[in-house]
C-alpha cells in the first residue's frame, strides 16, 4: 500500500470511515468487524472514529470507537502501525440534528473516554470534531494542546474548519496541527481554500465523505459524467476514479471512504495504483454535476 505522513507517522493512502458500521442502518457487527479486517489485510493502516458514530441515545456514545478496537484486537495480523484516529465535540443524545460541546473540560474528558474505550494509554490522533459557535475557537483547542502536553493524545487535528480557524488552531497548538478533516468530493468542493492552506503548511488533508456521502456514493458513476467516462476508460468504477483524483490534488491528501461491507473498501484501496494523466485531473476537476 502506497504511504502518506500525518503528522510524524506514515499512513496508508487511503484510509477506512468506520461510520456507516454504527449509525442507522448499520450492519450486524459480523460484517462491520470483517469489513475492518479486510481492510487490515489490504494494507490500510488509518481508520477514522468518533465518539459520536453511534445511534442517536445517550447510552450509545463510542459505538464505533469500541466496535473499531474490537475487530483490531481480533485481527490476525499485525496491527502496530495502525493509526485510530478519533474525534470529540459532537453528540447525538436524541434524534435530530447533531449537537456540538467545544468547552476544554468536556473536550478533555470526552479524549480521556475515547481513550479507554480504545484500549490505549494514548490517542494516536485526536481531533476537533465540529466548531462549537457557543466556545471561542482557541479555546476549545487548548484542550487539544493541554491532551498532547499531558500525553493523553500523540497528534492532534481538526474537523469542519475554515481557513482561519486552521491558522489558529496551527497557532495555538504551536505549528503542531497534524491534521484538517473536511467534507470533500466531487459533489462537495467548497473546501478547496482548506485543502490548499493545508497543502502550503504541510498538514494532512483528510477527506470525509470522499463519494459523496452514503446516500450518494453508489450514483457518483451517473450524476458526474466525465468521472464515468474516466472510470470505463481505467476499467475501473467511478468511485475509484473520484479516489485517485482526490489523490492527485496533493500528497497531503488521504481519503477517508466510509464503508461496511468488505468489497467496498477493498474497491477504494485500488485507487492508490491508479496514477491519473494531467487531462484527466483536468477534466474532472472541470466536472459538472448531470443535469
Amino acid at each position: 500500500m502506497k504511504q502518506r505522513v500525518i503528522g510524524d507517522v506514515s499512513v496508508s493512502a487511503i484510509g477506512l470511515g468506520g461510520m456507516p458500521m454504527s449509525i442507522e442502518g448499520r450492519p450486524d457487527e459480523r460484517r462491520s468487524v470483517a469489513t475492518i479486517h479486510a481492510a487490515l489485510e489490504a494494507g490500510v493502516t488509518l481508520i477514522d472514529t468518533a465518539d459520536a458514530y453511534h445511534l442517536a441515545a445517550h447510552d450509545e456514545v463510542g459505538h464505533n470507537e469500541s466496535l473499531i478496537a474490537k475487530a483490531v484486537r481480533e485481527f490476525s495480523g499485525a496491527t502496530d502501525e495502525v493509526l485510530i484516529a478519533t474525534k470529540g465535540g459532537h453528540l447525538r443524545p436524541e434524534p435530530g440534528p447533531w449537537a456540538q460541546n467545544g468547552h476544554p473540560e468536556y473536550l478533555k474528558e470526552a479524549a480521556k473516554a475515547s481513550a479507554k474505550r480504545l484500549g490505549v494509554e494514548a490517542i494516536g490522533l485526536y481531533q476537533f470534531h465540529r466548531p462549537d459557535p457557543a466556545v471561542p475557537y482557541a479555546e476549545s483547542i487548548g484542550a487539544l494542546a493541554e491532551l498532547l502536553d499531558e500525553g493523553v493524545i500523540r497528534m492532534a487535528g481538526i474537523s469542519n474548519a475554515d481557513p482561519e480557524q486552521i491558522r489558529t488552531a496551527n497557532e495555538v497548538l504551536d505549528g503542531r496541527l497534524a491534521s484538517v478533516q473536511n467534507q470533500y468530493s466531487p459533489r462537495f468542493r467548497s473546501s478547496e481554500p482548506e485543502l490548499e492552506l493545508c497543502d502550503e503548511l504541510g498538514i494532512a488533508f483528510l477527506p470525509w465523505s470522499p463519494l459523496g456521502g452514503i446516500t450518494n456514493a453508489a450514483d457518483l458513476g451517473t450524476a458526474y459524467e466525465d468521472f464515468a467516462y474516466v472510470a470505463r476508460d481505467r476499467g475501473v468504477t467511478p468511485q475509484v476514479v473520484a479516489l485517485a483524483w482526490e489523490l492527485a490534488k496533493s500528497d497531503v491528501v488521504v481519503p477517508i471512504p466510509g464503508a461496511s461491507r468488505p468489497q467496498s473498501i477493498l474497491d477504494s484501496v485500488t485507487a492508490v495504483s491508479v496514477k491519473l494523466r494531467p487531462e484527466e485531473v483536468a477534466r474532472l476537476d472541470a466536472s459538472q454535476a448531470a443535469a
